[in-house]
């Protein structure tokens, strides 16, 4: 059932704000926020009471701190709104061509997830549901026609995609999801029902392609998940057509986060940047190649963070996982693309301009692992931003067979 646009959305504090709450005593904080508004109407009647005011404690300065969304009730870290304007996005645009699909059952105490630094209980948008985690996903084409499954980066969201879905729904099922953590999908605190591990992607993406009922399966994988995505695929090669990757990190020089990802995974550093959207989004997507961002375009990666302090929490949580796991699973990529025992098709695309991941030592890689090497010279990282319809076409061709590599 297709989610609703104009459902209350819960917007976050600028890494200013955050800085100025940590200076605060935790029970003035407390006193400040007082219930959430029941509606949206109740919401956008507050309008012109869109600005905190945030003393610091250390002396008697007042400093008045504008966020752009109405102010309400909060969790220290979120507040209700989170848009620039009151009229049309191409977030909201986007939001309504969406799904919600359940997959991945909840795992944990059902306790209320609590900040990790004033151990306030979390708005709506950090908790886990009750039973089974929410996945937003974007589909083209006909539901009888070969699927092929496209799986954003880190970090990134399902919108990445946006160019290629209808290139592929003349003649394939394309679905395009945001993994948990990240975009419209469920962000639960970490260690409330999910702690963002590499093994608990790998369990999930193997329970959200359970759910879509389907026999096969194409699979595109952009960036740092391509190792997660290689890892499930070895334990289920009868499911799959064909495996793309997409500027995927194979390597050992791949196996350590670019200083722009790895800086969220710093202690209360990590926790104070990743509240930031510019810092959060356009910065994480910019740095890694030729990619110049549309304002439209940036308003929909912005859009999670200034709805919930989630997202950048759930961003910390990730960049952790990836540092302390992306090695190993390099390694394991590495090892699962060389044996014998694979037999799916396999293409790497990669996007010559890759500020993150350097070139040297792939296209060897792909000779001795027989792999199929396509290269595409004015990419960057995230290929499918810098040349999505050039991709889109390639990827059909791939998958549909008619073209020899």
């Amino acid at each position: 059932m297709a989610i609703q646009a104009s459902q209350a959305m819960i917007p976050f504090l600028h890494a200013r704000q955050l800085e100025c709450l940590v200076r605060s005593h935790k029970s003035s904080l407390s006193s400040r926020f007082g219930d959430r508004p029941k509606s949206a109407a109740q919401i956008i009647s507050r309008r012109d009471s869109n600005k905190l005011t945030c003393k610091a404690s250390v002396d008697d300065r007042d400093e008045d701190y504008l966020i752009d969304a109405p102010v309400s009730a909060g969790d220290g870290f979120s507040f209700t709104g989170g848009k620039y304007s009151d009229g049309p996005s191409q977030s909201d645009e986007w939001f309504k061509q969406g799904k919600m699909v359940k997959a991945f059952p909840v795992v944990g105490s059902g306790e209320k997830a609590k900040d990790p630094i004033f151990g306030l209980t979390m708005g709506s948008g950090s908790q886990s549901p009750a039973d089974i985690f929410r996945w937003f996903c974007v589909e083209s084409g006909i539901a009888d026609n070969p699927l092929v499954l496209l799986v954003h980066g880190f970090p990134s969201q399902a919108y990445s995609y946006r160019k290629i879905l209808p290139i592929l729904s003349k003649d394939y099922h394309a679905i395009a999801f945001d993994w948990i953590g990240f975009g419209f999908s469920d962000k639960p605190q970490p260690g409330y029902g999910f702690n963002y591990t590499l093994n608990e992607y790998v369990s999930s993406l193997e329970s959200l392609i359970n759910s879509l009922g389907v026999d096969k399966v194409s699979l595109v994988v952009q960036g740092y998940f391509s190792p997660v995505v290689v890892k499930y695929a070895r334990k289920h090669q009868e499911k799959l057509n064909h495996l793309i990757l997409l500027n995927p990190p194979l390597t050992s020089k791949h196996a350590n986060l670019p200083s722009s990802l790895s800086i969220f995974s710093n202690f209360l550093l990590g926790e104070i940047f990743s509240q930031d959207p510019l810092r959060a989004s356009d910065k994480a997507l910019t740095s890694c190649g030729p990619y110049k961002m549309k304002e439209d375009d940036a308003m929909v990666y912005r859009r999670p963070y200034l709805t919930s302090g989630s997202s950048g929490f759930a961003l910390n949580a990730i960049s952790r996982a990836m540092r302390k796991e992306l090695k190993n699973y390099v390694e394991e990529t590495r090892m699962i693309l060389k044996d014998e025992s694979w037999k799916v098709k396999t293409t790497v695309c990669w996007g010559q301009r890759d500020r993150w991941l350097g070139y040297d030592g792939v296209e060897e890689f792909c000779k001795d692992s027989k792999l199929k090497m396509v290269e595409l010279p004015m990419a960057g990282h995230h290929v499918q931003e810098d040349s999505g319809e050039e991709l889109g076409k390639l990827i059909a061709e791939i998958v549909g067979r008619r073209v020899q590599l």
